[in-house]
């Protein structure tokens, strides 16, 4: 028997503009240029180098039924607060939102993964999800984020929902490409990917394949007698296992992807300290600067007196209309990015001020700056990535100043980045002879105060890329 049921629920919904305001806060300098290029050329409703800032007189209650309230004035900000408009369904954007960059001189790692992916025979919503796998990897050419991350930002912010088999078979895929295990989460899953799309003898294949599913830590640890042993091989052939282990490549982005450390940075801050205090500006000098167009202004206000005398006049005041609103959102949109980067900056100095001044850098978390500027964890974690800025003390990642810390004998939270650079100044100084273990680096640690386990010197060595004392020996 059908029942009808009555049920209340809240859901979270985002406006056009507070997508495009998301997307922009995520852009470092040189992007956010690009994107606006890339608008200039979309509406011809924005221009450069003009000073017009606001326009009077124009309707914001045309429908269709040509319903108009005469002689109203407005400004960005209604709009920007104008739910009930944003929430019509009648609303389209007609603009193209995908994002097509200029023409370099030559081809990038990146627009060489997005060539092959653009072939695959795959839907529209697969395709972007594969473009933000491409846009997450590393240096090495690993997936920067975990797929789960990846998957409920695209939920979030551009409302595609993909199952997570789909996301997997996809990214499985996409580690078939040139070169293959790109865009692997870890070691083994790089060298499967290479056995299962390279040419090699069968055979071997198969024993190195099963090496690595069954004995992957153990080789890892080199424990190749124990490994032959158990697979019950002889040495010729378990040396043939290895040999074609070592011949695949640990690192299939090395090199290749453009990354922070292998491309002239520009910083988007600049930081100066100035009476005792900081001061913090936007290295946006090289942005165009974009205003509403007065000629298409005009235009716009002469076919308003005539949008009833025929159906073509309805259908331009339509589309000025449209292009109007998408031009002031984008321009409210820069404005509101350059306010929100301007404060997650100066938290940042004000948290971070011994580092700026002596060069000592303090624990610090995301969700600290989020509380000290009312704004959301997810808004601090845009402005972070991929942002630099600029201060005596170098160029640095904003990313660089956010760290968990460690109480010290006399009360101080230590950075864990700085206990890192104290593991690492004591293995550099090690005797190669007879290295340091982690247990005796956890003690010379204690012995300055700092009470660490052995295991989390053990985690730090490990996300540093050094290996453990028995491999660092030297005769």
């Amino acid at each position: 028997m059908l029942s009808i049921q009555q049920k209340l629920t809240q859901t979270q919904k985002l406006t056009p503009q507070q997508i495009q305001y998301q997307k922009l806060l995520q852009l470092n300098n040189l992007a956010l240029e690009q994107r606006i290029k890339e608008e200039l050329e979309l509406n011809p409703l924005l221009e450069e180098e003009m000073d017009l800032r606001t326009v009077e007189n124009e309707d914001d209650n045309y429908d269709e039924d040509s319903t108009f309230e005469e002689d109203t004035e407005f400004t960005v900000e209604d709009y920007m607060n104008d739910e009930e408009y944003f929430d019509d369904p009648s609303y389209k954007d007609h603009r193209e939102e995908s994002f097509r960059p200029v023409a370099r001189s030559r081809e990038t790692f990146s627009e060489h993964l997005l060539q092959q992916l653009y072939l695959l025979e795959i839907t529209e919503e697969l395709t972007i999800l594969g473009e933000e796998i491409i846009g997450n990897l590393d240096s090495d050419g690993y997936l920067g984020s975990s797929l789960e991350e990846i998957l409920d930002d695209l939920e979030t912010f551009q409302h595609i929902k993909i199952a997570r088999e789909e996301a997997e078979a996809l990214l499985k895929t996409i580690q078939t490409l040139d070169p293959p295990g790109i865009a692997s989460r870890d070691l083994r899953e790089c060298l499967l990917a290479q056995l299962h799309t390279m040419s090699y003898d069968p055979y071997y294949s198969f024993l190195a394949e099963k090496l690595l599913n069954e004995h992957y830590e153990a080789f890892l640890k080199k424990h190749y007698t124990k490994i032959r042993e158990s697979m019950d091989l002889s040495e010729e052939t378990f040396h043939s296992v290895i040999q074609l282990i070592t011949k695949l490549n640990p690192k299939p982005g090395f090199g290749k992807v453009d990354n922070y450390e292998l491309n002239q940075i520009t910083p988007d801050f600049i930081l100066e300290e100035v009476d005792g205090g900081f001061r913090i500006t936007l290295n946006d000098r090289s942005l165009p600067t974009v205003t509403l167009s007065k000629t298409y202004l005009d235009m716009f206000a002469e076919n308003k007196a005539h949008r009833n005398t025929s159906e073509r006049e309805k259908q331009t005041y339509k589309f000025l209309r449209e292009k109007f609103e998408s031009a002031r959102w984008f321009l409210a949109c820069i404005e509101q990015r350059r306010d929100t980067m301007l404060k997650v900056m100066q938290s940042i100095a004000e948290f971070q001020q011994d580092f700026f001044r002596k060069g000592m850098l303090k624990p610090l978390r995301y969700k600290d700056v989020a509380a000290d500027i009312n704004m959301d964890i997810s808004t601090i974690s845009r402005v972070v990535n991929g942002k630099f800025v600029q201060s005596r003390q170098g160029i640095h990642e904003l990313k660089y100043f956010f760290s968990e810390g460690i109480m010290n004998d006399e009360g101080e939270e230590i950075s864990n980045k700085e206990i890192k650079e104290r593991i690492k100044n004591l293995i550099e100084a090690e005797d190669k002879s007879n290295p340091l273990s982690d247990d005796k680096i956890a003690e010379l640690l204690k012995n300055d105060g700092l009470q660490i386990a052995r295991r989390t010197v053990t985690k730090y060595r490990e996300a540093m890329k050094v290996p453990v004392a028995r491999f660092r020996k030297q005769a």
